[in-house]
This record gives structure tokens, sequence and C-alpha cells, in this order.
């Protein structure tokens, strides 16, 4: 990992309450734990406003909590802004990257949206990270269980990338 360049990683879902929220506390405990947390600044955001500056959903924080995270954002929403503070943005599906890139102002800005789902090396049969808002607990553990494979994956290629500006994913939907 190039030392002298800090990473910063934008997650984006739908209302920024269960994926994003959750991929930015399992990122920020990855590379704490590699020690390299003063490397990155790390946040995440929705699409839509409806839940700016709730806490995430209370079942993606006792699931977190129960893996050993603690999920304490605040939800704000995404804006063109962004683009300039984020060298990464990474969308949770299909939908979310449509609306982030309708929001893109050039190719720069395009080239910064990865998909989540791309950095998976150990659920390759998932192409995006699922919402799990209208489903049972099952479905909270697997979108945990996949951003830990998700973010592991993104941390990898980030350490064997030495431009964090153009972040090339391991793998294509």
């Amino acid at each position: 990992m190039n030392n002298h360049k800090k990473y910063s990683i934008l997650f984006v879902c739908l209302g920024n309450i269960c994926r994003s929220p959750a991929a930015e506390g399992i990122m920020r405990h990855i590379v704490e734990q590699n020690g390299v947390g003063h490397r990155f600044h790390i946040d995440s955001a929705g699409i839509g406003g409806w839940h700016v500056c709730d806490l995430p959903d209370p079942r993606m924080r006792r699931h977190g909590a129960r893996n050993g995270y603690d999920f304490t954002h605040r939800a704000r929403q995404f804006s063109a802004a962004d683009f300039d503070r984020f060298d990464c943005i990474v969308g949770m599906d299909e939908e979310n990257i449509h609306d982030i890139m309708v929001r893109a102002r050039s190719q720069q800005d395009r080239e910064k949206v990865v998909c989540m789902a791309d950095f998976m090396t150990h659920h390759p049969h998932h192409h995006v990270v699922p919402d799990p808002y209208y489903s049972g607990d099952s479905a909270f553990e697997l979108v945990i269980e996949l951003l830990e494979d998700a973010c592991q994956g993104l941390f990898d290629t980030l350490n064997n990338d030495n431009n964090p500006h153009h972040i090339h994913t391991p793998r294509k939907n």
C-alpha cells in the first residue's frame, strides 16, 4: 500500500441505514485491524434523503453487534459534491450505481464509481449486495457476510494498487 496516499471511500445504498453504514463500519474495522486507519477516510451516504440524521436500522445495528461491529453512522444523502471528496464511490446494487452515475458531472466522476459485489472473492455468484430492509434476520446476516467479503476484497485491491484515484475491480459482473 502506498504509504503517502490517503484513500477516501464512500459507500452508497438507497437510504443509508442498512448496507452502506454496515460497509462503512466493516471497512473501518478492517483498516484499523491492519494498522492503516490513518490512511483512510471512510464514509457512507444514501441516494434518498428519507433517513437523514438517523442511526442505522436497529436490525442492522443488532446484527452488526453480534458480529463485533458498532454501526453508529448518522445517515446523510449523497450529492454530486461527493465526487470531489472521494477517490472511490461504491454502490451496493445496479440501481444505486445508476443513481450515482446520473449525478456524475464528468467521465472522471464516472470512473470513481464501482460495484461492491465486484470485490467479493468468496461469493462470486452474488452480483449485488441485496437490500435487507423488507426481509428477516437471515437477510441482515447475509448482507454482513457479503460486506465482510467485499470490504476485504476492496482493501486487498487497494493494498495492491498504488493509484487510489482509479480503482480497478478484480472481477466484472
